[in-house]
């Protein structure tokens, strides 16, 4: 037992991330795949899930080579993934048309349809309808591809999917259910008045299982895959907004952070289910049994840092952001608005853009740079304001992601919210950790108090009460400009 490990794989956009953690919860090791997204239509946002088996046996393959003792001690394996993905599969068990993601725009008018015949959705699945979600790209797909619907057999989310093909079970989590919008968030189970609404067949539904559950087992052929022993769990995971407050122990009330990946989330923990939709607040189940949590949603996290270097042939970002670091001691001149992909909190709108504000013959590189960070910074701030109205008010986060490589960053970050930020140790590997975590929980019987605590803190970043202050001035202009561009986005 001494030496048990246990293997936690998050699903994202643009990588596949997998950790071995041992019995002490320490990183033994960890590898990564990238992913691509195909956009085939202006709005479009699409991924093969063959492109995430492949992704996830390539990471276990780095992992068996490089670790093989504690890759040979895997008692169990958990998942955590990217919400709100479409993944419908046919009676063979195959994908009847790419997964349909998370940051994918098409069901603009079916979620506003949903809106409207159902007045209360929002109450009973904490938040209202919006494009990204997996119940309006439902209807979309009855209205537009109605032969590739009644194919399906089998609607998952993407994490479910590799469990799926390593077991042959359809199961998800309330998380996972919540993002699809389809659950009735008090009864963490399926809404047949929602699912009715959509007008696909309840049959094609998972079964519902907590995320610290025993969910499947390892077939015998996955087994021989990976070099695992058939009948290994595999626990039931989350998505991954929850399985990184799993990781750094966020599963008490009031327990908050920040996540900053391709998306970020500005995150609380509830001891009870507390929906405001009103306010574009997402209520949903958490990761671990009678708990939720309310999450501020932006599409857009470190994806506008990856734009920037992407279009300006910027070949290290590192170095980059050290330049702009070493000459930067203010917000930039410029207004970034980050909304790339549109955006969800504070605003619901799949048509939002994103704009500089500004230039001029002499604006800089770095300048631009600058802009982009002071941008994602202050979406956070708008989304913070959003959960203090909502009641929700917390003094101390912590962060994670892969964001969270860039220390300057956080320091702004920090600066536009005004509070201190932990960085805990293994915190670019969050969810997948919380993965871990939940693997772990499925096998051993421990309690999630036991498990789900908080790791150390390795660095403390507080906030520069002049920057705070120069970031407060900056908020207002920055709603400003958002709502003086929002008619130009309009067909």
């Amino acid at each position: 037992m001494a030496n048990d490990c246990y293997l936690g794989v998050d699903l994202g956009t643009s990588a596949l991330k997998a950790v071995l953690v041992d019995r002490r919860q320490r990183l033994v090791g960890a590898a990564d795949v990238t992913l691509a997204i195909s956009r085939p239509k202006p709005g479009w946002s699409e991924q093969d899930p063959g492109d995430w088996w492949r992704a996830f046996l390539a990471a276990c393959r780095k992992l068996r080579r490089r670790h093989p003792g504690p890759w040979r001690a895997i008692k169990a394996i958990g998942f955590s993934g990217q919400m709100h993905g479409v993944v419908l599969l046919d009676r063979t068990g195959k994908p009847v048309r790419p997964a349909i993601l998370w940051n994918d725009n098409r069901a603009v008018g079916e979620a506003r349809e949903l809106n409207r015949t159902m007045p209360g959705l929002g109450h009973i699945a904490g938040v209202i309808a919006m494009a990204s979600f997996t119940a309006p790209k439902m209807l979309w797909l009855k209205g537009h591809e109605p032969r590739r619907l009644a194919m399906a057999s089998h609607l998952l989310a993407p994490k479910d999917y590799l469990r799926f093909r390593l077991s042959g079970r359809t199961v998800t989590d309330p998380c996972d259910a919540a993002g699809m919008l389809l659950i009735d968030e008090a009864s963490r189970s399926w809404s047949s008045p929602i699912v009715a609404a959509c007008g696909f067949d309840p049959a094609i539904l998972p079964e519902i299982a907590e995320g610290s559950s025993p969910s499947a087992s390892l077939s015998k052929s996955a087994g021989q895959e990976l070099g695992l022993a058939p009948g290994t769990i595999i626990a039931t995971g989350t998505g991954d907004a929850a399985a990184g407050a799993i990781s750094i122990g966020a599963v008490n009330d009031g327990d908050g952070f920040v996540s900053l990946g391709t998306s970020a989330q500005y995150f609380v923990s509830t001891a009870s289910y507390r929906p405001q939709p009103e306010r574009l607040v997402h209520a949903y189940c958490h990761g671990l049994p009678r708990r939720w949590f309310q999450m501020a949603a932006l599409l857009n996290g470190a994806s506008p840092l990856a734009w920037m270097k992407r279009a300006f042939g910027i070949a290290n970002l590192d170095t980059a952001l050290a330049a702009v670091a070493r000459a930067t001691a203010a917000p930039s001149p410029l207004l970034f608005l980050p909304y790339l992909e549109g955006e969800r909190t504070p605003h619901d709108d799949p048509l939002a853009r994103a704009a500089f504000h500004g230039i001029s013959p002499t604006t800089s590189r770095n300048e631009m740079l600058q802009a982009v960070l002071d941008g994602v910074a202050l979406a956070l701030a708008d989304c913070q304001d959003v959960l203090s109205a909502s009641g929700t008010v917390t003094t101390e986060l912590s962060i994670i992601g892969g964001g969270t490589k860039s220390l300057y960053w956080m320091g702004l970050i920090a600066a536009a919210l005004d509070r201190p930020l932990k960085l805990h140790e293994g915190s670019a590997f969050g969810s997948a950790f919380g993965a871990a975590r939940l693997a772990r929980l499925a096998v051993t019987g421990e309690t999630p108090e036991e498990v789900c605590v908080k790791p150390r803190v390795s660095r403390l970043i507080r906030p520069d009460p002049r920057l705070a202050e120069a970031y407060r001035k900056k908020l207002p202009q920055f709603r400003a400009l958002y709502l003086a561009l929002r008619p130009l986005n309009r067909p």
